[in-house]
């Protein structure tokens, strides 16, 4: 009987810092027990080899910036049977999003010697902004296990166990206390979806938002209690403003405290 083939996994790129296809080369152990039912078909971190679509999955890192950008991931689309977003530059726009709340041709302007030869769109979006995408995997970087269990679902036609909830659960469970209430530290956590295992708090800081808002996010409330401690509206615009920036509730927010 002939072999049945299988399915073939692409990984492409755009505006990022390659960090979240660098979390997939690090899974390695992890990675070594789903190898042999997948074959990468693209992956030009890793691999020079360059097999053609169509795709079974396709995981997407990075945030659309150029005219270039924005036609290439609708050819990625077609191209993938299923399509994931990985990190915050794909689920969120990412760092460089922080650009999507002042003028891009001032900001090029002052950072290039030849600003005409820059092509770029005046925001950093998000790729679920312009195709559909089966699922989001959030991050700065992704959850290596995360990613292992997103590819396992697929392959094997299930819903992939990925928590939906806040930090603060990561943090109860670990038994680490609550840093706004020991510390008086400024977190996010309470908004903030699980991913991380509570790292910053373990260590007395407050959690920076790396994984997005949770499900159901309730960021007013959570600037209502740091306006309580005698934090600025500057300085709450600051909080919401980091790897996340252009996520839907921490942009509402960061903008209700702007100005």
């Amino acid at each position: 009987m002939p072999e049945s083939k299988k399915p073939k996994v692409a990984v492409w790129k755009f505006a990022s810092c390659d960090g979240c296809q660098l979390s997939l080369l690090d899974c390695e152990d992890e990675l070594l027990a789903i190898a042999d039912a997948i074959e990468i078909a693209y992956f030009p971190e890793a691999s020079s080899t360059v097999i053609k679509g169509p795709y079974d999955i396709s995981l997407v890192e990075g945030s659309i910036t150029t005219p270039h950008d924005a036609e290439h991931i609708h050819h990625v689309r077609r191209a993938s049977k299923v399509l994931i977003t990985i990190g915050a530059c794909a689920t969120a726009g990412g760092i460089q999003a922080l650009r999507n709340f002042r003028d891009v041709r001032q900001m090029v302007a002052q950072v290039y010697a030849s600003p005409a030869y820059i092509e770029t769109l005046s925001k950093s979006t998000a790729i679920a902004d312009h195709v559909f995408v089966d699922f989001e995997l959030r991050g700065c970087p992704i959850n290596k296990a995360q990613l292992v269990e997103i590819v396992s679902a697929y392959l094997h036609g299930r819903k992939p166990n990925i928590p939906r909830y806040s930090v603060c659960v990561e943090c109860k469970r670990r038994g680490t206390p609550c840093v706004m209430v020991a510390e008086g530290a400024l977190c996010l956590g309470p908004v903030t979806q699980a991913g991380c295992g509570a790292l910053c708090p373990a260590y007395q800081r407050g959690c920076y938002g790396c994984f997005g808002p949770t499900e159901t996010p309730n960021p007013r409330a959570l600037s209502e209690h740091w306006k309580a401690l005698g934090t600025s509206s500057d300085e709450i615009v600051r909080l919401y403003r980091t790897f996340n920036a252009f996520a839907d509730a921490f942009r509402k927010e960061s903008e209700a405290h702007e100005g």
